[in-house]
């Protein structure tokens, strides 16, 4: 049984509906402390505005199926930037349970990059 297309609208729906769910807590709770973070190396907090486009737009593109090769390079791209801004110290760390401590934002970063190079399928508005 080979169903590629259905495997990635399995995909999409799996990485855009998750990340959207941050996405939705920042909606509700602000970035302050993402502004605080860039602002404390130097960067204009206002960029902390972005993480909207990688964690709302982008999730809704990959769900859709509107452009989602462009929609999986905004969320790598977001990964790659919280991975730098927040989890570099845990970059080869292992969790209390044995995993990577960082597996949920590789799970992000890797998702979307597969999406990237598989695109959305037949299943799609547009691909």
């Amino acid at each position: 049984m080979n169903h590629p297309d259905l495997g990635k609208l399995i995909l999409r729906l799996s990485l855009g509906g998750m990340l959207l769910l941050h996405g939705i807590s920042k909606l509700l709770h602000g970035v302050g402390w993402i502004a605080g973070t860039l602002q404390s190396l130097g960067v204009p907090g206002f960029f902390a505005y972005g993480v909207f486009i990688g964690e709302v737009i982008a999730p809704l593109m990959i769900i859709v199926g509107y452009y989602t090769r462009i929609g999986a390079a905004l969320i790598v791209g977001n990964m790659l930037v919280a991975l730098v801004l927040v989890h570099m110290n845990e970059l080869f760390a292992i969790n209390d349970n044995g995993g990577w401590a960082i597996e949920l934002q590789g799970f992000y970063l890797f998702t979307a990059a597969a999406l990237f190079f598989l695109g959305a399928g037949k299943y799609a508005m547009r691909n």
